[in-house]
C-alpha cells in the first residue's frame, strides 16, 4: 500500500509541475505575443504619419508593413511599459527591425523586432532583359507599380533619367530601373579638343583645352589648357566642361 501511495504521489507531483510549466510558457509567450504587438501597432502608425514620398514630384507611396517573430529563445517578463524605438542606424524601410524596450517591469529588458515596410508607388521596369552597357531607349521601358523599397538604391521615377541612359549591368524583364543601374554615357575620350567654361563671382571665360580624360555628362574630368595647365571640371555636355573657381 505504501509503494502505491508513494507512486500516486510521484505522479501527482509530476503531473502538478507539467501543469505549472505549461502555465509558465503559456504566460512567457502571452507576454511576447503582446510585446509584438505593441511593436505592430506603434510601427503601422509610425509609417502612416512619415509615409515619404517620391523625391523626384512628390507623389504619394502607398505603405504596407508586417512583422516577424521575437527570437524564440527570449523568455520575457511581465512589463506594463514597453516603450518601442528605432535602433540608431536603421531605416524604417525594407528589411528592418524595432527595438522594444521594457520601463516599467520586475525585470527591464530591450529587444528587437525584425519588420518589413513596403512602399508600392508607380516606378518604370523593363520590358525585356536588359544588357549590360546598352543604352536605353523610350521603348525599353513601361509604367508599373512596384515596391520601391524593395532595394536600398531608389528608384528612377520619370523617364528623362533613364532614356539615354547606360545600364550599368544586365537585367531582367520585369525590373524596376534605380538609380544604380544607370549611368550617364560617355559623351568624349581623352584626347578630344573641347570648350572650357571657367567661371566665378561676376564673371565666365571660355577657351580650348584638350581632354585628359574620357568625359561622362555630370562626372568630373581633367583638361589641359593650351597653356600647358591642367586643371579639373564638371562635364557638361559633349563638348564643354565647366570649371568653377
Amino acid at each position: 500500500m505504501l509503494q502505491i501511495l508513494s507512486k500516486l504521489w510521484r505522479y501527482r507531483a509530476r503531473a502538478t509541475g507539467l501543469v505549472l510549466c505549461a502555465q509558465a510558457l503559456g504566460a512567457v509567450a502571452q507576454v511576447e505575443a503582446d510585446v509584438v504587438q505593441v511593436g505592430q501597432r506603434w510601427l503601422e502608425s509610425t509609417v502612416a504619419q512619415v509615409s515619404p514620398a517620391a523625391s523626384a514630384n512628390g507623389m504619394a507611396l502607398r505603405m504596407e508593413v508586417a512583422v516577424g517573430a521575437l527570437d524564440a529563445r527570449l523568455r520575457l517578463s511581465p512589463c506594463a511599459k514597453v516603450e518601442p524605438f528605432v535602433p540608431q542606424g536603421t531605416r524604417l524601410w525594407g528589411r528592418s527591425r524595432v527595438g522594444l524596450r521594457c520601463l516599467d517591469g520586475a525585470t527591464r529588458w530591450s529587444v528587437f523586432l525584425p519588420v518589413t515596410v513596403k512602399a508600392f508607388g508607380p516606378a518604370w521596369v523593363a520590358k525585356n532583359n536588359i544588357n549590360a552597357g546598352a543604352v536605353l531607349m523610350p521603348d525599353d521601358a513601361m509604367e508599373a507599380e512596384v515596391d520601391w523599397a524593395e532595394d536600398a538604391s531608389p528608384v528612377v521615377a520619370l523617364p528623362e533619367q533613364w532614356i539615354g541612359q547606360v545600364a550599368t549591368r544586365s537585367w531582367a524583364a520585369g525590373q524596376a530601373i534605380r538609380q544604380s543601374m544607370v549611368r550617364a554615357p560617355q559623351v568624349f575620350q581623352a584626347g578630344t579638343q573641347i570648350r572650357v567654361l571657367a567661371q566665378g563671382p561676376g564673371f565666365q571665360v571660355t577657351s580650348d583645352g584638350q581632354a585628359m580624360t574620357a568625359g561622362v555628362v555630370g562626372q568630373p574630368a581633367r583638361v589641359r589648357m593650351e597653356s600647358g595647365r591642367v586643371m579639373s571640371g564638371v562635364v557638361q555636355d559633349a563638348r564643354t566642361i565647366r570649371v568653377d573657381m
